[in-house]
C-alpha cells in the first residue's frame, strides 16, 4: 500500500465562517466528515485536524505564508487512482464551490 498526504483548500472566508459557526453547528458540520472517515475505513489512517496561520521559512527570511491549506488528512491505497475514489463527493468539496481537496503520493526516502 502507498501513503498519500490529503490537504483541503479553502478560501479566508470558509475559515472565517468555521471559526464563527456556534458549537452545535460545528458539530453539526463534522456529520459529514465522520461519514466519509467511516466510508475510508482502514483506508483513513490519520484522519488530520484543521490547520491555522502558516509562517513561510526561507534562507533568509520567515514571513506570513500566503497559502489557502486549511488542513490534512492521510489515507493509504494501491495507488492514485484509488486514492482519489475516495474522495469522491468529500465533505470538504461539497461544502463550498471554491473548496478543493489536494492528493500527493508520498514518497519512500531512498535507501530507507
Amino acid at each position: 500500500m502507498k501513503k498519500y498526504i490529503v490537504l483541503y483548500h479553502a478560501p479566508v472566508g470558509a475559515m472565517e465562517k468555521m471559526a464563527n459557526a456556534t458549537p452545535e453547528d460545528a458539530q453539526k458540520g463534522m456529520e459529514p466528515w465522520m461519514q466519509w472517515a467511516k466510508k475510508c475505513g482502514s483506508a483513513l489512517t490519520d484522519m488530520g485536524l484543521p490547520l491555522g496561520a502558516a509562517m513561510s521559512v526561507t534562507k533568509g527570511a520567515v514571513a506570513t505564508a500566503k497559502t489557502t491549506v486549511v488542513g490534512y488528512s492521510m489515507l493509504q491505497a494501491e495507488d492514485m487512482e484509488a486514492a482519489t475514489a475516495l474522495l469522491k463527493g468529500h465533505p470538504h468539496v461539497e461544502w463550498m464551490d471554491s473548496c478543493s481537496v489536494e492528493v500527493h503520493e508520498a514518497m519512500p526516502l531512498p535507501g530507507m
